[in-house]
């Protein structure tokens, strides 16, 4: 019996608590209206009324008070201007691990997508460049360098005769 009663007043209490924040809610809603519809827009002291409103609801919830005296301190940012020690240059060998796509170019050409579905083992595609021009040095695709084609140890290499646009 006496559970009962404990749980209808603990459901009465939680009523009386639901009804005051709907109450204050819509004071709250009632507020920010009522200054619109008067200046146009939202006053200063209706944002402050607001966060009044809003901290009292926060205490009441949270069974703490806020404490006035703790202003929050702007943020400060270090002086991003370049000092003595970043100003000397580092090494080159920190980019040593980067990986960056090389490709070499022979030469190309255009095919009509019939010629390229024939293609078989064999077959023979002529290039825009003769034998012996040199051949075009790409780094994420970007032309870097112009060289020879070698052949040592039986395998392609190239010589860089001239760098371009370095």
């Amino acid at each position: 019996m006496s559970d009962q009663n404990n749980e209808s007043s603990e459901a009465d209490a939680n009523e009386e608590v639901a009804a005051e924040e709907n109450v204050a809610s819509d004071d709250q809603a009632n507020t920010a209206n009522d200054s619109s519809q008067e200046g146009g827009g939202v006053q200063t002291a209706d944002i402050e009324k607001l966060l009044d409103q809003a901290t009292e609801s926060l205490e009441q919830a949270t069974g703490k008070t806020a404490s006035a005296e703790t202003n929050p301190t702007p943020f400060d940012l270090n002086d991003l201007a370049p000092t003595e020690a970043s100003a000397e240059r580092q090494p080159i060998d920190l980019l040593g691990e980067v990986e960056m796509d090389l490709r070499i170019e022979l030469g190309r050409t255009q095919m009509c997508l019939d010629e390229v579905l024939q293609l078989r083992g064999g077959s023979v595609v002529a290039l825009d460049k003769l034998a012996g021009d040199p051949v075009d040095v790409f780094v994420n695709g970007r032309l870097i360098a112009r060289g020879e084609v070698l052949v040592m140890n039986d395998n392609f290499c190239i010589r860089v005769t001239e760098l371009v646009g370095v």
